[in-house]
């Protein structure tokens, strides 16, 4: 019975790449020489730090990032950022959530979006991962097409299609 998988993965070695062409960018721009810059990258707890020496800078920060991870291939999705706050010596920081993997409350309402499109394909829900099985490849495709563009605020991959 034809298959796949529907995951949402980050891949830190292109994340890593993106903060390293970011500094580089950071270093050649005339308005933040001398300015103190930080992105700190937490795999573990899967956030990403950002601290700037004010709003306007950190925005700066924040766009040019933006820019590297697009180039990297990363969807924008993939990270929710938070609210910038004030930090320590007047400097200015933001904190972005990265998201990597399906979270459950995520994964039931793609699950419910396939039950309610009346495709006849079975969604499951395996950890962080969904698979979804039915009896025509052309079905299974029908589902990817309609989730790419049902809106989700979440980046998706789909991988493991099998026959």
């Amino acid at each position: 019975m034809p298959s796949f998988d529907i995951t949402s993965r980050v891949n830190f070695a292109e994340l890593d790449n993106a903060i390293n062409n970011t500094h580089k960018a950071i270093a050649n721009r005339f308005d933040f020489r001398g300015k103190p810059v930080e992105i700190t990258l937490d795999r573990k707890e899967k956030t990403l730090k950002v601290i700037a020496e004010d709003d306007g800078k950190l925005k700066g920060v924040r766009e040019m990032f933006e820019t590297a991870v697009v180039k990297r291939g990363i969807k924008l999705k993939t990270f929710n950022w938070g609210e910038i706050e004030p930090g320590l010596a007047g400097k200015s920081k933001c904190q972005a959530k990265i998201a990597d993997g399906i979270e459950q409350d995520k994964a039931k309402q793609i699950v419910k979006l396939i039950k309610e499109s009346g495709m006849k394909v079975q969604a499951s829900i395996q950890g962080e991962e969904l698979r979804v099985t039915g009896k025509k490849i052309d079905d299974l495709q029908s589902v990817m097409k309609m989730l790419d563009g049902a809106g989700l605020d979440l980046p998706l991959q789909y991988v493991n299609l099998k026959s």
